[in-house]
């Protein structure tokens, strides 16, 4: 049985891009230089586990049964935008590039790391299209080679349905995420999205 400093150092690696030697220094500083700044993480860790949950519509996470986005009557009802992360709706909102509806994947598809379908929110996608006044369908996948597995499983989906289909544009950096895009490049992506299938009539 792990001790308890050992056992903090191993919950600390759930986080992503965290290593052994990194989750030892954060335990560090959290045990021995800001006991405080591990109270108020402990505090709100603990509170977020338990208000927050995820978007009935979209997925993403609110802290009632449908978020603020889904619930604004001034977003465009005719747009949805499908991204992989709760960050990618951040990017976009703060590019103010977007005035349509979201749907959150809540993760990739990567073959060679056996994450398949059932790591993204498929499901609840068609569910939430369902009856709904969704005409065009935004792609807005990581130009990754998760995020372009992903879009294609999306495409493939979609491509006998009657929606519009369009990817964000190739102007970004090759390997990007969303998150790390600044906002006017995310914006001319946005803008000049690439039509994948013209809706029908």
């Amino acid at each position: 049985m792990l001790d308890a400093y050992s056992q903090l150092i191993k919950a600390l690696r759930v986080l992503p891009n965290v290593g052994a030697k990194t989750a030892q220094r954060m335990a560090y500083v959290l045990l021995q230089q800001n006991r405080q700044g591990a109270e108020e993480l402990l505090s709100a860790l603990d509170w977020a586990l338990k208000q927050v949950n995820n978007c009935r519509l979209c997925n993403n996470f609110c802290e009632g049964e449908v978020c603020a986005i889904c619930s604004n009557k001034h977003r465009d009802t005719t747009r949805l935008m499908i991204v992989h992360l709760p960050t990618d709706v951040s990017a976009m909102e703060a590019a103010r590039c977007h005035d349509g509806l979201y749907f959150v994947l809540m993760g990739y598809i990567n073959p060679t790391q056996n994450m398949d379908l059932s790591h993204i929110a498929l499901e609840k996608l068609i569910a939430r299209l369902s009856g709904s006044a969704v005409h065009e369908i935004i792609i807005a996948t990581a130009f990754t080679a998760e995020g372009d597995a992903t879009a294609y499983v999306l495409s493939e989906l979609f491509k006998d349905s009657s929606y519009k289909i369009s990817r964000l544009a190739r102007g970004m950096p090759l390997g990007s995420e969303l998150e790390y895009v600044d906002a006017g490049t995310l914006a001319q992506a946005v803008y000049e999205r690439q039509l994948l299938q013209e809706k029908e009539k």
